[in-house]
């Protein structure tokens, strides 16, 4: 498919690079998963195949998205936990690996297309798909942490980005109005309602607050597969007359920018970096469409989630 233009948005009055530049450190060997936790098909080849999977999910799936959902969330919160000055990307790999196990799943990033690690951390100008390894974290960053989770055959995705310590003004902004842009898109499809309504709401609240919306990478269908061909850009995009109905599953996760939204691949091919050194922030729902509205499927069994806690830390 032939890549679309990219409309180029000012960049805010405050938007500068993130000094330093986040750089790679070390990466430690591949972690293990016991035997006998249920593994999602790419877990041995790290192909996922073509998607095959019904946009829809029956009852039975339904049951299964929240009960994973509520345990990704509650991963998520943890993990958010022990975000401090000092502690590495690798150190916070290493946690919710386990805790994956712990709750009986499977970390689904694990050689999802070769990726190698169990969770993705990406801090600061790093857009998604960052790499946990030995560098920590330093007072000042912020950090997205994207959890997803494959157990009972399903999948639950979810991500939060934190402030690290004492956080300036313009990061601060970013990740307030990111999350907030988040809250509005969920409210704003309906059954039936267009897929493209999700973008226009994401994008309008951008454009007030002068940040940028990254276009390279959307939101999802999910469900038994990590990803389905249901794609949920985050921009206003006319032509996308996809309805979302009744019991479809997906991801809403808009990534925003201080700066210009244009992405760069680091030679790992995983790691996206925008392209000005200015930084970017994250949050993401796993989602299904009930007949009032979209119901979140990744807060925990008492109702909580990274999502609001940072929120309303930042409000």
């Amino acid at each position: 498919m032939a890549k679309r233009k990219k409309r180029v948005t000012r960049p805010a009055n405050d938007a500068a690079p993130s000094l330093p530049p986040i750089t790679p450190g070390l990466l430690s060997p591949p972690r293990r998963v016991p035997a006998d936790i249920e593994r999602p098909p790419y877990a041995s080849t790290g192909d996922p195949g073509p998607s095959i999977s019904d946009l829809r999910r029956t009852p039975d799936e339904l049951s299964a998205m929240r009960r994973t959902g509520a345990k990704a969330a509650e991963i998520l919160l943890r993990a958010g936990e022990l975000v401090a000055p000092g502690i590495t990307t690798d150190a916070i790999d290493e946690f919710v690996h386990q805790a994956c196990i712990d709750a009986g799943g499977y970390p689904s990033p694990l050689n999802y297309r070769g990726f190698p690690k169990s969770v993705c951390t990406s801090v600061n100008e790093v857009i998604c798909h960052g790499i946990p390894d030995s560098r920590p974290l330093a007072d000042g960053d912020i950090i997205n942490i994207d959890v997803t989770l494959f157990c009972e055959g399903v999948h639950g995705d979810t991500s939060t980005t934190f402030l690290v310590g004492d956080v300036d003004d313009a990061s601060r902004r970013l990740v307030r109005e990111t999350a907030r842009s988040l809250d509005l898109a969920i409210t704003a499809v309906k059954p039936g309602g267009l897929v493209n309504e999700i973008g226009k709401a994401i994008e309008n609240h951008a454009r007030q607050h002068r940040l940028g919306v990254v276009r390279e990478f959307i939101g999802h269908g999910v469900g038994t597969e990590f990803h389905t061909n249901l794609q949920i850009p985050h921009y206003y995009e006319r032509r996308l007359q996809t309805r979302i109905e009744p019991m479809m599953s997906f991801t809403i996760e808009p990534m925003l920018t201080l700066g210009e939204p244009h992405a760069a691949l680091w030679d790992d091919d995983w790691t996206a970096v925008t392209i000005d050194g200015t930084r970017t922030a994250q949050f993401e729902h796993t989602l299904v469409m009930t007949d009032e509205g979209a119901e979140r499927l990744t807060i925990t069994a008492a109702g909580d989630c990274a999502h609001d806690h940072v929120a309303a830390m930042i409000a």
